[in-house]
């Protein structure tokens, strides 16, 4: 009798990326990690998968996590030191994902200084359930300060599914987009699978990221390879490398 040994699937390989743009890996600010032990996890587990830098963003949303460059600033040096003493060779920096509302208008209006992920690239997000009315008016007012924004997980927005020139109007006004990697993966549900796969095959996505939060995020990425829509990722001249 011959027993066959099960192959292990094989691991994602994200060191074509370099560097991964969307996490919540400062401890206990967000809805992401809870502490410096499972940070530090997460991290170990980014760097298995290839990835050399990692620009953490923490939300900015005012009434949920309001978040200051301040706080962010503070828990990024406590996390680079937590990273250095264990030795994990990635380079950690932080931005943050600014939820577009009322406060987030109101930074813009006093020109407070804004976190980016490199130069003037601000990642911003804003309502799963409708777009803002002053959508536009808000990314105007951005470019005007020189900002570059980053919309972050477009396909993410469902409602946008029947309003696809929605996505089209975005583009023209400047924005660049930013897939959540996970949503290859069917991770978040068909409807987001499928958004994520017009968008990829339009060539509107300038930046990828993990958007990782915990363990169960880490698990569904290692498979990512196994989506049918993972060369074409390869091969759509995302802007990652670069930061």
């Amino acid at each position: 009798m011959f027993f066959f040994k099960k192959k292990s699937p094989k691991l994602t390989d994200l060191s074509w990326l370099k560097t991964d743009i969307h996490s919540h890996l400062i401890p206990g600010i967000d809805d992401g990690s809870p502490d410096m032990a499972t940070s530090l996890a997460l991290i170990k587990d980014l760097a298995a998968l290839g990835y050399k830098k990692i620009i953490t963003t923490p939300h900015i949303n005012w009434e949920v996590y309001p978040n200051t460059p301040e706080i962010i600033t503070a828990g990024l040096g406590e996390l680079q030191e937590a990273v250095a003493a264990e030795g994990i060779d990635v380079e950690i920096g932080a931005a943050a994902e600014y939820y577009i509302d009322e406060h987030f208008g109101e930074l813009l209006r006093q020109k407070a200084p804004l976190l980016t992920l490199k130069d003037n690239l601000l990642l911003v997000e804003f309502s799963f359930m409708s777009a803002p009315l002053d959508l536009q008016d808000v990314l105007f007012d951005l470019q005007m300060l020189n900002y570059q924004p980053v919309i972050a997980h477009p396909e993410r927005y469902l409602y946008l599914e029947r309003r696809r020139d929605f996505y089209e109007m975005l583009k023209h006004a400047g924005c660049y987009f930013q897939l959540n990697l996970l949503s290859l993966t069917g991770y978040y549900g068909r409807g987001v699978q499928e958004l994520a796969a017009y968008l990829l095959k339009q060539g509107y996505y300038n930046f990828a990221g993990t958007d990782l939060h915990h363990d169960r995020h880490i698990a569904a990425l290692k498979k990512l390879e196994a989506s049918p829509l993972y060369g074409e990722l390869k091969e759509a001249g995302l802007m990652n490398p670069g930061l």
